[in-house]
């Protein structure tokens, strides 16, 4: 195994800027071959990355973490994307229910440590557990969304999954994938319709109003402090530089380079 840093990536993310999400898509797919996967959460930019797999038949599987209290509308689109989309969509789970966990923890979520501790169980933890099984992870993060997204690299290093991460989505701003969504009526979760701007558990997301920032409806109860879950690497406070250990042959083909292993 070579060692693949976020370093190494920077040219590649420049290079990157100039590609669209779809050839993002192709090269992720002709790059990793069978060893990639998308991740969605069943939100607008999820639910449009659905659309360009399908649209371009590239057969990558989508994972969705259910963490056991989602909206009904949110495993209702899961299985109307599946459905209408012919996605291969694998669904994880944590390893207690919410109740298990109540039981045993307390009520988590009502606390900021409590919240990250309660994110890690039942969304890091059920995608942990099928690290090794890919070596390129497709996610849906754009820099429009902005906080601690809206500088987010189109890829990155995954070192817990020891993956890469892609956002082919980095660059598209609110109105372009609006067009995208209307010119192809994608199909997206009625709860966007119903005032969430982002979607995740029923205990901790609410709608927003229109003067608020997108993540407001996230962990409203907790405040400012507590805005995203941890899932996503590039949400992670930088406390050390990133790398993964992945083959050798594999980096020369996400670089675009050779190595000489002549002495």
């Amino acid at each position: 195994m070579s060692r693949l840093s976020q370093a190494k990536l920077l040219d590649l993310n420049k290079a990157f800027d100039e590609r669209t999400p779809e050839e993002l898509l192709r090269w992720c797919r002709d790059t990793f071959g069978l060893r990639v996967a998308a991740i969605s959460a069943m939100q607008k930019a999820g639910s449009v990355i659905c659309h360009m797999l399908h649209r371009l038949k590239l057969d990558i599987p989508v994972v969705f973490v259910d963490t056991g209290v989602m909206y009904q509308e949110t495993l209702d689109t899961r299985d109307q994307l599946a459905r209408e989309y012919g996605l291969n969509i694998r669904t994880l789970t944590p390893r207690l229910t919410m109740t298990e966990q109540t039981a045993e923890f307390g009520v988590l979520y009502l606390s900021v440590e409590g919240q990250k501790q309660c994110c890690h169980m039942r969304k890091v933890e059920p995608l942990r557990a099928i690290a090794g099984e890919f070596d390129a992870l497709i996610g849906s993060l754009r820099r429009a969304e902005g906080g601690k997204r809206g500088g987010c690299p189109i890829i990155s290093v995954d070192p817990e999954m020891n993956a890469v991460r892609l956002n082919p989505l980095a660059n598209m701003t609110d109105e372009q994938m609006d067009a995208y969504v209307s010119e192809h009526n994608v199909i997206l979760n009625p709860l966007h319709a119903q005032g969430f701007t982002t979607i995740g558990c029923n205990r901790c997301t609410t709608p927003v109003l229109p003067n608020e920032p997108p993540r407001a409806g996230r962990w409203r109860h907790l405040g400012p402090w507590s805005m995203y879950c941890g899932i996503n690497p590039t949400d992670m406070d930088d406390s050390t530089a990133p790398a993964v250990d992945l083959p050798q042959d594999l980096i020369d083909r996400i670089l675009g380079q050779k190595t000489d292993f002549m002495i």
